[in-house]
């Protein structure tokens, strides 16, 4: 059934202005009844009488069946899209902060309405990464998903990697082209990473998380020393968001920065763009790249998302309803660099193994195998003392506690 839709945009900022621009460009049959922005005075590119400043001349509007979010506050954001469902509106939505955080919640009122929230958007801009988990890989056998999430760290890696530029050179031409916020923490910090992540890991594993159990480590502590040694060795330093299965009971989630060489599949991804790394038991590896950010980018994952709500389309959660006993583990170790200023700063890491020890005037490393669990415990501290670390991506041998920790919740 290809049912008419009648929107209600709410924000009608960059993307919601992409995703205008396009429906202009195609054809595509679908009526904007109303536009909610929050500022009247702000120059608009269309005519006043398609905006509006109520919350509830859409939500309220019988008439209207389809909600667009598209507004960067996900407070606001999440009680926009609670109404909405709650009013049997179908939803699409960009924010990944506000699905990330309050998932379980617009699952069950999804489910009590019968209404569908859609969230391609949220995830990697233009890369149909939702999409494909939810119907491609249904029934497949993942080993992990990850890669690059966010544009906006990557592009100032690039600039530092590639074009010796200062960090914060680098932030600040990030800024300047719109990749970054005035406050460009959640980019920088690795949390706007970490919130993709979580919607990822419900599609790929049907594992519901809250991102505050999630560690994530970003690249605002980066120095010309990291950059300098990557440089030396050959690598690249990229802010890597990955989940793994450890077995049938547990998966890890992690955001950190990671080395790469030339032969990795994400070596050669650079500036805004993103890429998505999906290692699987039968089709095996398949790398999705294309740009995380901007208005046409991210308002063509929107559309799709419109596209498929004229014949019924949601999200069915196959393997939330298979993997009920999935947990998350902060078990896994991993080979970290960590670069620190004084030897008391070693004291926060528990190492299992120290494979190498650096010092001269002004830099200091170690390289080590520690867990995550560690990395949680310690993880304001080393924000405190401005240490880096980044994943060796060495595959190390991993300790019996993983496999305690599953046995326990069989026995469970």
């Amino acid at each position: 059934m290809n049912r008419p839709l009648k929107l209600g945009f709410f924000g009608f900022g960059c993307v919601g202005q992409g995703l205008y621009d396009i429906l202009q460009k195609i054809d595509f049959q679908v009526s904007i009844e109303r536009i909610c922005v929050k500022d009247p005075q702000k120059p608009r590119s269309l005519p006043q009488k398609f905006f509006t400043f109520n919350y509830d001349d859409i939500l309220e509007d019988p008439t209207i069946n389809v909600v667009v979010e598209m507004i960067s506050d996900a407070d606001e954001a999440y009680e926009i899209v609670k109404k909405a469902l709650e009013q049997g509106k179908d939803v699409v939505t960009a924010n990944k902060k506000m699905v990330a955080e309050h998932l379980p919640e617009l699952l069950a009122i999804q489910e009590a309405t019968g209404t569908s929230l859609l969230y391609e958007a949220a995830v990697c801009g233009s890369i149909p990464i939702i999409r494909t988990l939810a119907e491609y890989y249904d029934n497949e056998l993942l080993y992990s998903v990850g890669g690059i999430f966010n544009g906006s760290s990557n592009y100032i890696l690039t600039k530092v990697l590639q074009e010796n530029l200062d960090y914060a050179d680098a932030l600040k031409q990030a800024q300047d082209l719109g990749f970054a916020e005035a406050d460009p923490t959640l980019d920088v910090g690795g949390f706007d990473a970490k919130y993709k992540l979580c919607i990822v890991a419900a599609q790929a594993y049907g594992l519901l998380v809250r991102p505050e159990a999630v560690f994530n480590y970003g690249i605002d502590t980066l120095s010309s020393y990291d950059a300098r040694f990557a440089q030396e060795k050959g690598f690249k330093i990229k802010l890597v968001a990955e989940v793994i299965k450890l077995d049938e009971h547990q998966v890890s989630l992690a955001v950190l920065p990671r080395f790469v060489n030339a032969d990795h599949y994400l070596y050669h991804v650079e500036n805004e763009y993103n890429a998505v790394i999906v290692a699987a038991a039968f089709s095996q590896k398949q790398v999705l790249v294309g740009k995380g950010a901007g208005g046409h980018p991210t308002g063509s994952a929107v559309l799709s998302d419109i596209s498929a709500l004229r014949y019924g389309y949601k999200y069915e959660y196959k393997k939330s309803k298979r993997n009920r006993a999935l947990q998350l583990s902060q078990a896994l170790h991993k080979e970290v660099y960590i670069r620190y200023h004084e030897e008391q700063d070693l004291a926060l890491f528990d190492f299992a193994e120290i494979s190498v020890r650096y010092s001269e005037a002004g830099f200091k490393y170690v390289i080590g195998v520690v867990s995550l669990q560690n990395l949680v415990d310690v993880r304001e501290e080393l924000l405190a003392r401005r240490i880096f670390i980044a994943d060796t991506g060495r595959e190390v041998p991993q300790p019996t506690a993983i496999r305690q920790e599953a046995d326990a919740l069989t026995a469970a």
